[in-house]
């Protein structure tokens, strides 16, 4: 079985300092699933095992968010044999564009490279579900949530990150400049 924490700093995933979250918190650490996805293999090792986890459910269609979620997707749809698709933001709002299509009934698994708040999947579910789609849960490389998600999340690795609202965050008040590494615009 792969060492999921081992990928990640292999490839310089997973990064220390002060960083601004998609989600507006900041934290300490921060997981950039992008360093270690520039890695086919590594992305097939570490992906093999959600893909282990997800064995007997019914999965027509996965279906990732963009940034993070498109390689993620395209990675579990190859090794569920399964098509993947993505969704984005047009005018700051989650749709489904390119001629991609979810049927009503059709069972989807939304993909993420880092599940936090679940704010971006959440989003891409409701377009989804607009379609008559059933999301049969959340897959992602590193689960950081914390709060209660309303679906299964199947994560390679759980890690608990701590975070901070931004008028709390104790590396802001020792005056250390953060980074925002993350995709989303406020």
């Amino acid at each position: 079985m792969t060492n999921v924490i081992e990928e990640l700093k292999q490839s310089e995933a997973l990064l220390e300092g002060h960083f601004l979250l998609s989600s507006g918190r900041h934290s300490n650490r921060y997981c950039q699933c992008a360093k270690l996805l520039q890695y086919p293999e590594r992305a097939e090792r570490v992906l093999a095992t959600v893909v282990e986890q997800l064995k007997g459910k019914e999965i027509d269609m996965v279906v990732g968010p963009a940034m993070g979620g498109i390689i993620v997707a395209y990675e579990l749809g190859r090794q569920l044999g399964v098509p993947a698709i993505f969704t984005e933001r047009e005018d700051g709002k989650m749709t489904l564009r390119r001629g991609f299509e979810v049927k009503p009934g059709q069972k989807l698994l939304i993909t993420e490279d880092v599940v936090t708040t679940g704010k971006s999947s959440m989003e891409t579910i409701e377009v989804l579900k607009s379609y008559g789609a059933e999301v049969i849960g959340i897959a992602c490389i590193v689960d950081r949530s914390a709060q209660a998600i309303p679906y299964p999340v199947y994560g390679a690795v759980k890690l608990d990150i701590e975070s901070w609202e931004a008028d709390n965050c104790p590396l802001c008040k020792q005056g250390l400049p953060y980074v925002k590494p993350g995709s989303r615009k406020f």
